[in-house]
């Protein structure tokens, strides 16, 4: 019997779970989940004699050690900060590691070490990161088997709402960490476009998008992730002239999100004063200049300030947040970004019976025998409720996918690893398909 150890049982977990549970049986798997909250996993695991959920204190040492230490396979779906110190405890153990999050400069510290000890410490395996890579890596892989020269790869993913509960003027809704949405794009994103370097501040980032379509949902909207340079490396596409990795919205999202970066709203770095005392127009008021007049409203202010037509739909967007209302923040200690996310955790949470939806296009262009040919390879994945999303399938199935073919002996590559290797995308790419999460593609030829 092999053990597995999942850390994290959050809100990207539970097609992962799922899947384990449903698997194990028959793989002859023990499965045991950690989290600081396990209640709801009970009536889950509680019938089962071989799974069991326990509470689970990622920075209690001892326990950390003692559970890895009974484990053949660690899964950790916690958040990305605290996935360094379990992967250190797996590598001390010789355990075999998998994560959905990115590969840092602390874990690529780890590779060599790892192949030395002939362990897998595979990551980037989720959706963006993971699906992402599988995906584009196998049009990447047919178009230079044909004999192709890419010459263009842009890649962007979204998390968004199912249309028929798009139902805000935002059209979003949290499908994945309210926190790490607030904090999205901070940075400065780079890319390569025709050939020239491109560096766009965070200032600006919600200003220059990308209009892109997509056939059956409509139009929507890009901007660049913070990274798109240091993948042309694990790519092979070192000299291609453009290569952006972006985020998906709804069109009139960006615009009115940048309210926010401009007011200076998302800025984690410090604590406001009284944040418990205030109210979220006084919130709003602390960030701009003073008032030209007494009878001067909030919203007539942000207008003013900004430049934003007080009857548009960014004013709109805004004023359906509650941002002009005297409701009470009661957040003591908090920061700007902080605050924000609260607000908008009391519009942005799916309802009962709301499903999300995921949205991932790649764009490639190649040339090919004297032509330039264009292929669109697109993703539409719906979720099945709010617990069951769109983003808990797209994340936990490839995560689940791998770690059954680690345990099957399937896999060979050793060290620190995304999914850029046959072995490792084709069949993962084959399995979803059964879970009605493939790509469909459309290739043309550009004609001048």
């Amino acid at each position: 019997m092999k053990s597995i150890l999942l850390l994290g049982a959050g809100r990207s977990a539970s097609s992962l779970i799922k899947y384990l549970l449903d698997y194990a049986p028959a793989e002859g798997w023990h499965i045991t989940i950690g989290d600081i909250m396990v209640a709801h996993l009970q009536p889950l695991v509680a019938p089962l004699s071989f799974a069991k959920a326990i509470l689970f204190d990622v920075h209690n040492e001892a326990q950390r050690a003692a559970e890895v230490s009974q484990a053949d396979l660690v899964i950790s779906l916690l958040p990305a900060v605290f996935h360094i110190e379990v992967a250190r405890e797996c590598l001390k153990q010789g355990k075999d590691l998998i994560t959905a999050s990115y590969v840092t400069p602390a874990f690529l510290a780890l590779h060599q070490e790892a192949q030395q000890k002939n362990l897998t410490i595979l990551m980037e395996c989720g959706l963006d990161p993971g699906i992402d890579h599988m995906s584009a890596m196998a049009v990447i892989r047919r178009i230079r088997q044909a004999g192709g020269q890419l010459t263009s790869f842009k890649s962007y993913t979204g998390g968004l709402v199912a249309p028929e509960y798009d139902t805000n003027p935002w059209r979003y809704k949290f499908t994945w960490n309210p926190r790490n949405v607030v904090l999205a794009g901070q940075g400065t994103a780079r890319y390569i476009r025709n050939g020239e370097y491109k560096y766009i501040p965070y200032q600006q980032l919600f200003r220059r998008t990308d209009e892109l379509y997509v056939e059956g949902y409509g139009p929507f909207e890009g901007y660049a992730n913070r990274d798109s340079l240091s993948y042309r490396e694990p790519y092979g596409l070192l000299n291609i002239p453009t290569m952006l990795r972006g985020t998906l919205r709804r069109q009139g999202y960006c615009e009115a999100w940048d309210v926010f970066v401009q007011l200076g709203l998302t800025d984690d770095s410090y604590t406001l004063e009284d944040s418990e005392m205030m109210t979220y127009s006084s919130f709003v008021a602390a960030f701009l200049p003073p008032a030209t007049t007494e009878t001067q409203s909030i919203a007539g202010r942000l207008s003013l300030y900004l430049g934003i037509p007080q009857d548009g739909e960014v004013m709109q967007k805004l004023a359906w947040l509650d941002l002009f209302s005297e409701k009470s923040v009661a957040l003591a200690g908090a920061t700007p970004a902080q605050v924000l996310e609260k607000i908008l955790k009391e519009k942005w949470t799916l309802a009962p019976g709301d499903k999300d939806m995921i949205v991932m296009q790649h764009l490639f262009a190649y040339e090919l025998a004297g032509e330039t040919r264009e292929v669109t390879s697109t993703l539409v994945a719906m979720g099945d409720d709010e617990v069951h999303t769109a983003m808990a399938k797209t994340v936990g199935l490839p995560v689940a996918i791998l770690a059954k073919l680690l345990l099957q002996g399937k896999i060979t590559q050793r060290g620190v690893v995304i999914p850029i290797y046959p072995e490792l995308y084709e069949p993962v790419l084959k399995e979803l398909k059964e879970y009605g999460i493939d790509f469909i593609e459309k290739e043309t030829v550009k004609t001048e």
